[in-house]
């Protein structure tokens, strides 16, 4: 039975960006009358914490790249290999997505579109273009292309005045609801792609010879 003339501070509450996001605002009291459960019940929940290790990360990572690939597709942008929404970044702070380069322009193209389709637009933060070699769920692989296949110079945008929210940590509380994007293209630049430098790497063959020989003493 909720009491509408009475009320007791609530909050804050931990959110999924990994902090405190709420303020203590005064909320109506109810008054419990009963309880009905089971015996030895399994009880589920999704209590907020710290990126990558809150509880339904994962699922919700999974729906939103699905998303966001979909709405690439829908968009006409072609050849995209794969998107994957990072846990790390909470599901929305940090988006890669991986393409096969077909003409200029492509990797800001899935860049831009990635940045503000519907599944990507509110409090995004990151968005990064690799190629189709890279592992878009791998964030080795991925700080591996950036580092050695962006410059600062040219291969990164900033967009400004984006959509974000009141969870967004970074933005004071004066200017909440907007925020900016940083896109980088970490694509092999595509007018001198095939003159880059080839990848230093083990045959698929040899690697598995390998491991069938030490085992778990060294990792592929």
């Amino acid at each position: 039975e909720v009491l509408p003339d009475k009320t007791a501070p609530e909050g804050p509450f931990g959110e999924w960006t990994g902090y405190y996001a709420s303020s203590v605002r005064e909320e109506n009291l109810f008054q419990v009358k009963a309880i009905y459960h089971r015996n030895d019940p399994i009880i589920l929940g999704n209590p907020p914490g710290r990126p990558p290790y809150a509880v339904g990360t994962m699922a919700t990572c999974f729906a939103r790249a699905g998303q966001i690939k979909a709405e690439l597709q829908k968009a006409g942008v072609p050849d995209v290999v794969g998107v994957w929404s990072h846990e790390v970044g909470g599901h929305r702070l940090l988006t890669v997505v991986s393409i096969r380069q077909r003409y200029p322009g492509h990797a800001r193209q899935a860049a831009l579109i990635a940045s503000f389709c519907r599944a990507g637009a509110y409090l995004g933060r990151y968005v990064i273009v690799v190629d189709d070699d890279i592992d878009v769920a791998d964030l080795n692989d991925v700080m591996w292309a950036v580092c050695t296949r962006s410059d600062p110079a040219s291969s990164i945008e900033i967009i400004r005045r984006c959509w974000s929210g009141p969870l967004d940590p970074a933005i004071p509380t004066e200017r909440k609801g907007l925020n900016s994007r940083a896109i980088i293209d970490a694509c092999r630049p595509y007018e001198w792609r095939s003159e880059f430098p080839d990848v230093v790497d083990v045959e698929e063959k040899l690697k598995k010879e390998v491991n069938e020989k030490w085992g778990g003493l060294v990792s592929s």
